[in-house]
């Protein structure tokens, strides 16, 4: 039988998890065995430490599992679909990009109606979550444990600093790499087409545009 290759993508959430292995070595005996029952040969697994819930701009291992799927023209295979997100709309844009991947709890001809449910559950499950977490903190508010609502407004001038010196670490980051596909010749839309075909997201994990392109060159030629 003719094996075919794939590329295993196992996650964690937290930092102490992915230290520890706890989780990942389940999910990657779940990926090997369901490989191992489709005809699949696992060329690598990925391992991640990440949050369902980041974008892709934040998924270091899922960017790079997808760039090696990519480069053999393979599916990445997760052993749960939360594994891969807890999004609907991550899950639904990767399924209407048509972008290869196969969840081992679910079988490899499952309909996409069930993948669409299981990631709503997914969802709605983490939401949940969120909606207890954040009722416990709220009722510790004003008790001396979270402070109180005086510094609000320091710490949303804070986030924002914050969020201004992360958009331009992310500018200073891609601008080299935007420079040299622009010396090629290349056009904006063929920068744009380059960036998403090796999956490097802009700064809010979206999609390469013309007009993004063009914000960031000019921006450079600004400062």
């Amino acid at each position: 039988m003719t094996m075919k290759q794939a590329i295993g993508l196992t996650r964690v959430s937290t930092s102490e998890q992915g230290k520890s292995g706890l989780g990942l070595a389940a999910q990657e005996a779940a990926i090997r065995s369901f490989a191992h029952a489709d005809g699949f040969d696992i060329v690598e697994v990925v391992e991640e430490v990440a949050s369902g819930k980041l974008g892709l701009a934040d998924r270091e291992g899922l960017r790079n599992a997808l760039a090696k799927a990519k480069k053999l023209r393979c599916p990445v295979i997760v052993s749960k679909l939360d594994r891969l997100s807890r999004d609907v709309a991550f899950i639904s844009g990767f399924m209407s990009k048509g972008v290869p991947f196969i969840v081992a709890e679910l079988g490899s001809d499952v309909d996409p109606f069930v993948l669409h449910l299981f990631a709503a559950l997914s969802e709605k499950e983490r939401k949940m979550i969120g909606s207890r977490t954040k009722a416990a903190l709220a009722s510790k508010v004003g008790t001396g444990v979270l402070g109180n609502k005086t510094n609000l407004s320091e710490a949303q001038a804070k986030g924002q600093a914050t969020n201004a010196a992360k958009a331009a670490a992310f500018a200073a980051k891609m601008l080299p790499e935007l420079k040299r596909l622009k010396d090629q010749c290349m056009t904006l839309d063929k920068i744009a087409a380059d960036l998403n075909s090796r999956f490097v997201p802009t700064f809010n994990g979206k999609e390469w545009h013309k007009s993004t392109v063009s914000r960031l060159l000019k921006a450079a030629q600004a400062t």
